[in-house]
């Protein structure tokens, strides 16, 4: 067994990953018991939507901060310490009676999911530079994973337990987790990055002092994620009632829409080491804004349920990867401060998606503002293609 000093990469790698499938776990119980949780507190929708931005809130306030804690105390340290701040707060929103306290203990639920997402994607780059492999789509496969899990696992408990035992056991869960997971984590020391080529921004201690070059590059990859979760996120509130509304699908066919779309997202991130492995991070950014850009024309402008089903799954295909790649190539130039910046903007992009695509859908029509999402898929691809010589991998 490995000594508080050592590390050891196979240890670290199932550490690692069974954090980030916890945290799509307990993010997706708690999102499936929101109208639940909206019927109980009485809030109105619009009063529910203000009191859903505290985790957006929480979350953004937090990733910036998480960057300096990292560098501070270690991103083993931080990962646990959020994943316990984590597993406590989701029990918090069954125990409020209006929007307000609603909003309130949300904001510590984001802090905490804000949190943990820097922290552990921080200590991931530092394997992933030391493995040499880029394994980090394998990360938010378990990401997507855990989540399709507390997605199916709420869905069958929720007609049988309240939110207040559903969230209370998840909990449960996420410490008992957190205590395994967490001892082994904290045994791994972070591991040191090897010395890269010239010019690549990072030595073996972490990266060097960021100059103005290393500094654009980090807000390009910033741009790439931002891009890829707008995506995410209009997908994820708009997909179903574009189905239902404009090509007349029932509830339940409507809802294979998002799925189509997770399931090709999260098979494309367990395939994701191998297509970099063949491609490398920066023609996988073209490829995958290119097919995503394609997928989602298709999707939005298809006039049949199945066409449109099988773009929203070539999107997931062509969006899996853009995320992992740009957060890794961030924390590779800046370390955790470069994490948290690409965080930062791609919580933004999945933000900015579903209002941004409602005000659209009103402007036009909801197809044509799904087109956005093809037009920023586009633009990522762009951006991967303009900087391919600055920022080659």
């Amino acid at each position: 067994m490995p000594g508080p000093d050592s590390t050891d990469p196979t240890r670290l790698r199932i550490a690692l990953t069974v954090f980030f499938a916890l945290d799509g776990f307990v993010f997706a119980g708690w999102v499936v018991r929101i109208p639940a949780i909206k019927e109980q507190t009485g809030a109105s929708a619009s009063a529910l939507g203000l009191a859903l931005l505290g985790v957006s809130a929480g979350a953004v306030i937090t990733m910036m901060l998480t960057g300096r804690l990292c560098r501070r105390y270690g991103s083993h340290a931080v990962t646990v310490i959020c994943g316990i701040l984590l597993s406590l707060s989701v029990a918090l929103p069954p125990l409020t009676h209006s929007a307000v306290a609603l909003g309130a203990v949300l904001l510590v639920f984001g802090a905490a999911y804000g949190g943990i997402n820097v922290a552990f994607n921080s200590a991931a780059v530092d394997l992933v530079a030391a493995l040499r492999r880029p394994v980090m789509p394998s990360f938010h496969a378990a990401f997507s994973l855990g989540g399709m899990l507390g997605a199916g696992l709420g869905g069958l408990v929720a007609g049988h337990l309240s939110p207040t035992r559903h969230l209370l056991g998840l909990t449960f869960i996420g410490l008992v987790v957190t205590a395994v997971a967490g001892r082994s984590l904290l045994r791994q020391q972070p591991p040191k990055r090897p010395e890269p080529a010239a010019g690549a921004g990072a030595g073996q201690d972490g990266p060097r002092r960021l100059d103005g070059r290393r500094r654009g590059l980090v807000a390009v990859f910033g741009l790439i994620a931002l891009c890829t979760a707008y995506g995410e996120g209009a997908m994820a509130d708009w997909g179903a009632l574009h189905l239902e509304q404009d090509l007349g699908a029932s509830a339940a066919a409507a809802a294979l829409g998002y799925s189509c779309f997770a399931l090709a997202m999260t098979v494309g991130r367990l395939t994701g080491t191998t297509l970099l492995e063949r491609l490398g991070r920066t023609r996988t950014v073209i490829a995958g804004g290119a097919t995503a850009a394609l997928g989602m024309l298709a999707g939005s402008l298809a006039p049949s349920l199945w066409a449109a089903l099988i773009g929203f799954a070539v999107t997931g295909l062509g969006l899996a990867n853009l995320f992992p790649v740009a957060v890794e190539r961030a924390g590779m130039l800046a370390g955790p401060s470069g994490v948290a910046t690409a965080s930062t903007l791609g919580y933004g992009g999945m933000l900015l998606g579903p209002p941004a695509i409602g005000f659209m859908a009103d402007w036009f029509s909801l197809p044509t503002a799904l087109t956005s999402v093809a037009v920023l898929a586009a633009v990522a691809a762009l951006v991967g293609l303009v900087t391919r010589r600055t920022a080659a991998g």
